[in-house]
């Protein structure tokens, strides 16, 4: 049982009750059964709709059955919920949900009217209104019925047609939703007799008569036909719902038919007896001849006397009908020209106009002129009515009904009997059948196939349009399909439906173009503004009429009507197209138009994006903006317009037009634009309306390409984008942006000189160890990069490159002026001794080759007096330009990251050239400017950091006492405490990541002046080759302090800086005669060019060791070969 589903459920309940039924119906249960009227057996019996309930009842009563009676049981109780049959009100129904519907009422309902006729005072049951505590209802009871009194057929006997007819009317109107169709009507010539749409619907129905009594239809049994009319007002008296009862199961056939089709055209019992006793009458006498040859208003008059209506002025309506009807059908709008008959209509004129008269005469007199002139109408609109030209209809035919827009004015009152007369929105059960028989009218009113067809669509059309239900509009578009186009009519159709002309506002329209134009001309109204008309179709359908708002979600609500809104417009799209193409090819323009689906469509999509955008711009001209400008309102709405056009609309004309989406949004872009450029071309500055309009605009220009690109593909070349015209929105804005850059730079720049004026390079604290300037600085800079961001308006790359090189520019000037004032790292060294020899040397005049040194000009040299900055201070400077190139990278990614989120995605440009300026810019030449100058001033700065302490702070020590008088009596050793003091105050001032790059500066400066006393020491510094040895001592004591046993700088960084040294002291190791030799073994080029020889050194460096020895070879040798002149010392 888990398994089955809820339809097997159903299916074995109904088996099973079936069962039950057949049991207790063909047993000893029940000791009489009788059937309901038009049935024999209980074949013939739906037990579907027996009341179980009713049948048990009488089988414990004994009594007999009447299935008539159980079947009204049964319907009668089918909307109620279901009840035990215990007397307990312990158990009840709810038929809404709790917990939505709040707490009960306080007061006692209103009385309920029991539906009665119009005539009778209203009945109310205030027993039941008022009494909270009275009995149950029964399940064989009404709640429409009052307990007192039963009410039965026999007790209903005679009731007005005409109230039982308003009573329908009236439940019919308040069933309908009225929606305005006022605009929906056939382009056909009004009725010069004035005859109305009640006049045209009772002679459709006595068409109808006549054309059934060729079938036998009009003869019925009195007796079933008064119990069936007692039975219909007994289920209307009793408030009866539904129509599961109705004539046409109780009964079958041709009879049955006509009688609900007589209440579907609202035609009173006493017109039907008349009319059909007037045909029969008619027919009396004329063997072979069929009912629906006889000319009908014409007969009617004749058959019909006064005395058969309940008053005159009844008569006197219905007698102008039937002349009216025989004036408009054999005089006005004929199909075919009169001829030699044109006096014939000039006397039927005059015969009519005769037989109104005579009813102002006195009575025999009016009978008289009555009489003569009904059998002189019968000569003359005999003749007039058999004229021949009908299309492809043959046999005997009375064309009494000429003008082909009379004809189809009575057809389509026959057609609207297919819609349920409680529904009209849906279509009778017996459609079929009504269709089958209304082919009978055919050869009277001269209808074929595809006026059928055409007259049908019409009135499922119209039906649909007052209804909105849906399934309607398909049935017409099913009928619309139907309609053969020329090439598939038969010949004589095709000449037939070419006489159909008619002449309307001085134009000559074609049957066709009479109904399906009005058709055409709704549905391009429709999709001339879809998106009003298709945007909420749930307050206009019925689809949701039964559900409650409680049971179901807002947006599941929401999604089922924008679903139904796409169909019923796809519906209507198809409408469209069908009448076009039909329309179009009824005018023969069909093989000179060039027109097409797409055509159509853009039409639609034109005009309904126009009509939506101007009616969006003027609310929101009319609107309170909250301070934000119109047009990003706009573009902001538009750009909800064009997701909505695309995600419902589109994807239905798009079927139709492959590149609708394109067109649509092309149209905005330039509905949009113009109302754009105005503000563009004002725009001179970054104002808050500026920075309001510029980002929504933007955005809604890339919507719109992405969609264009999105159908049309990358290739911007297409016939849509050609028509574009850019907004350049992001061009203009960058425009103003780099002004507003340009300013904001100059601002930097003041900020920058104010800055540094104030610094006085002292730390801002034990953890940052720089000067405040740079704080300052960098404040200011990143407060105008956020607010570059902060500016929520299109930009290029360009305005990023500019404020990259502004910031950079800003840097470098910062750097310029700490560099200003630093003195060159040279001025910090003494002038270097003039060289000389070893005073006892004995002058030997010899050739002298070259003269390499210029002894006068080194005597002049002095020492520049020049404002040294303190150890400290430099430290500072040093620590400011570090931070500030390390927060510069930082800057510079989070610029970039920013810069990413902001540009998150490339745009689509409508003209490639726009960003081809940006394309060189790129991340690594960011700040390339600034870091250069930077880490040239750190290099500058601990340069000169190290000669001022080697050659200002240690000078006496160490530049001019180290070696003095003799090696072995001044060591290198005395000066490493001096030199780690100064180490230490660097080390304290100094930021980590600068420490080995000032120490090294410092190892360099201490080898430089290491050197300058070994070689330009001075006549007061000998050197013999047995000291090399100390010598060298000193210079492993020098690396040694710089390592630090690891935790000074990287032994290799100090080896590879000791080398140079090394080689010096190595010099000094060797012989006098080994260093002669080596000198005099070059060549003059090779002195000249600086070579170096066998020993490793330039002839500068070997000349200058030789200086320092105090031998006679070596001073004999300077004298003869370089002319030094000896030492005074």
């Amino acid at each position: 049982m888990e398994e089955e589903n809820a339809v097997e459920i159903l299916q074995r309940y109904r088996r099973d009750r079936r069962k039950l039924l057949d049991f207790m119906l063909a047993g000893s249960l029940i000791k009489k059964v009788i059937m309901p009227p038009g049935a024999v057996t209980l074949d013939d019996v739906d037990l579907d709709q027996v009341s179980v309930d009713y049948v048990i009842n009488c089988a414990k009563k004994g009594g007999m059955l009447e299935l008539a009676e159980a079947i009204r049981d049964y319907h009668d109780h089918i909307g109620l919920p279901y009840m035990n049959s215990v007397g307990t009100a312990d158990e009840f129904f709810l038929a809404t949900i709790p917990e939505s519907s709040g707490s009960p009422p306080k007061r006692a309902p209103p009385p309920i009217p029991v539906l009665i006729s119009s005539s009778s005072p209203m009945v109310t049951n205030p027993e039941w209104c008022e009494s909270p505590s009275a009995p149950p209802l029964m399940r064989s009871e009404s709640f429409d019925s009052p307990k007192a009194q039963e009410l039965t057929v026999d007790d209903i006997d005679d009731f007005e047609d005409d109230d039982d007819l308003d009573e329908v009317g009236n439940f019919r109107i308040s069933r309908r939703t009225a929606n305005d169709a006022a605009d929906l009507v056939p382009r056909l010539p009004s009725f010069a007799t004035g005859i109305t749409d009640d006049d045209l619907r009772e002679t459709a129905f006595e068409i109808l008569l006549a054309c059934a009594g060729a079938s036998g239809g009009l003869i019925v049994p009195s007796k079933e036909k008064k119990k069936e009319k007692s039975r219909s007002r007994l289920i209307k008296k009793l408030g009866r719902k539904s129509e599961s009862v109705s004539q046409s199961q109780s009964s079958s056939g041709l009879v049955s038919l006509l009688e609900m089709m007589r209440g579907q055209m609202e035609i009173s019992e006493a017109m039907d007896i008349r009319t059909r006793q007037g045909l029969l009458n008619a027919l009396a006498g004329k063997v072979g001849k069929r009912m629906d040859s006889l000319l009908v208003p014409l007969e009617l008059l004749c058959c019909v006397s006064r005395t058969e209506f309940s008053d005159k002025k009844a008569y006197l309506r219905w007698q102008k009908r039937q002349l009216n009807m025989l004036a408009e059908g054999l005089i006005n709008n004929p199909v075919v020209g009169f001829g030699e008959s044109g006096r014939k209509a000039t006397d039927l004129k005059s015969l009519l106009l005769r037989i109104e008269e005579s009813e102002s005469l006195p009575s025999s007199a009016g009978e008289v002129q009555r009489a003569e002139c009904l059998k002189s109408l019968r000569e003359v609109a005999i003749s007039l009515a058999e004229r021949p030209a009908r299309g492809d209809l043959t046999g005997e035919v009375c064309h009494w009904a000429d003008g082909y827009h009379l004809n189809v004015r009575l057809y389509e009152k026959l057609l609207l009997c297919v819609f349920d007369i409680l529904n009209d929105g849906k279509l009778t059960e017996e459609v079929e059948e009504i269709l089958e028989l209304l082919k009978s009218t055919w050869r009277v009113l001269g209808i074929t196939e595809t006026i059928h067809y055409t007259c049908y669509a019409w009135v499922l059309f119209r039906q649909y349009v007052i209804t909105s239900e849906r399934g309607l509009l398909r049935h017409a578009i099913q009928q619309l399909k139907k309609i053969p186009l020329k090439e598939q009519r038969g010949p004589q159709e095709r000449l037939h439906l070419k006489t159909l002309q008619c002449r309307v506002d001085n134009e000559e329209i074609s049957f066709l173009e009479s109904f399906l134009s009005p058709i055409r001309s709704w549905a391009d109204k429709q999709l001339g503004d879809y998106h009003l008309h298709f945007a909420e179709v749930l307050s206009k359908t019925n689809a949701f009429r039964h559900i409650s708002c409680f049971q179901f979600n807002y947006n599941i609500l929401l999604f089922l009507s924008t679903f139904q809104g796409s169909l019923v417009m796809e519906d209507t799209v198809t409408v469209a197209m069908i009448t076009w193409r039909l329309l179009l090819e009824e005018s023969d323009r069909a093989m000179h138009s060039n027109s097409s689906d797409r055509e159509q469509i853009e039409s639609y999509v034109l005009s309904s994006i126009k009509n939506t955008f101007t009616r969006m711009s003027l609310a929101i001209d009319r609107s309170d903006r909250n301070n934000e400008h119109h047009l990003a309102l706009l573009a902001e709405e538009t750009k909800k317009l064009m997701k909505k056009d695309s995600t419902i609309f589109m994807p239905i004309l798009s079927q139709r037009h492959p590149q609708a989406i394109a067109f649509s949004a092309s149209l905005i872009h330039k509905l949009y634009g113009n109302k754009l450029k105005p503000f563009l071309d004002g725009a001179e500055h970054l104002t808050e309306d500026a920075v309001s309009v510029f980002p929504a605009a933007d955005s809604l220009e890339q919507y719109l390409l992405e969609l264009m690109t999105s159908v049309c593909g990358e290739d911007t070349s297409g016939p849509y984008f050609k028509k574009l015209i850019p907004y350049e929105v992001e061009s203009l804005s960058g425009t103003l942006v780099l002004r507003w850059i340009n300013s904001q730079l100059g601002r930097i720049l003041s900020w920058v000189e104010r800055a540094y004026k104030q610094e006085h390079w002292d730390p801002i604290s034990p953890q940052q160890r720089y000067g405040s300037s740079i704080v300052e600085v960098f404040r200011i800079v990143e407060e105008t990069v956020d607010q570059f961001f902060a500016l929520k308006v299109p930009m290029r790359s360009i305005e990023l490159s500019a404020l990259f090189r502004g910031i950079d520019n800003a840097f470098q000037v910062y750097t310029n002026h700490v560099m200003e004032k630093l003195a060159s790292k040279d001025d910090l060294v003494p002038p270097v001794p003039v060289l000389t020899r070893y005073k006892k040397e004995t002058a030997i005049k010899v050739f002298v080759k070259k003269e390499l040194f210029d002894s006068k000009h080194l005597d002049e040299r002095r020492s520049i007096n020049i404002d040294v900055p303190a150890t400290a201070m430099l430290c500072v400077q040093l620590n400011t330009l570090h931070y500030a190139v390390s927060q510069l990278s930082k800057l510079e990614d989070s610029m970039w990251l920013r810069w990413i989120a902001k540009k998150p995605r490339e745009k689509i440009v409508i003209r490639k050239s726009m960003v081809e300026k940006s394309k060189s810019f790129n991340q690594k030449e960011s700040f390339e400017g600034s870091r250069k100058d930077i880490n040239a001033a750190l290099d500058r700065i601990c340069e000169f950091t190290g000669t001022k302490i080697i050659f200002c702070d240690l000078r006496e020590p160490f530049i001019e006492n180290l070696y003095k008088p003799n090696v072995s009596q001044s060591r290198l050793e005395g000066l490493i405490e001096a030199l780690d003091t100064e180490l230490g105050q660097l080390c304290s001032v100094i930021m980590e990541p600068l420490r080995d790059r000032i120490v090294t500066s410092l190892l360099q400066a201490s080898l430089d002046g290491l050197l300058r006393v070994l070689l330009d020491g001075g006549a007061s510094r000998v050197f013999h080759p047995s000291e090399s040895k100390l010598l060298e001592e000193d210079v492993e004591v020098l690396k040694e302090f710089f390592i630090s046993g690891g935790d000074g700088l990287p032994r290799g960084v100090v080896e590879n800086q000791v080398a140079r040294v090394r080689l010096v002291v190595k010099l000094h190791g060797y012989e006098t005669r080994e260093l002669i030799d080596d000198l005099r073994s070059r060549s003059s080029l090779e002195m000249q060019q600086g070579g170096k020889g066998k020993l490793g050194a330039d002839t500068q460096t070997l000349v200058r060791v030789l200086c320092h020895r105090n031998d006679s070879e070596a001073s004999q040798f300077l004298k003869k070969q370089y002319k030094i002149p000896r030492s005074h010392g």
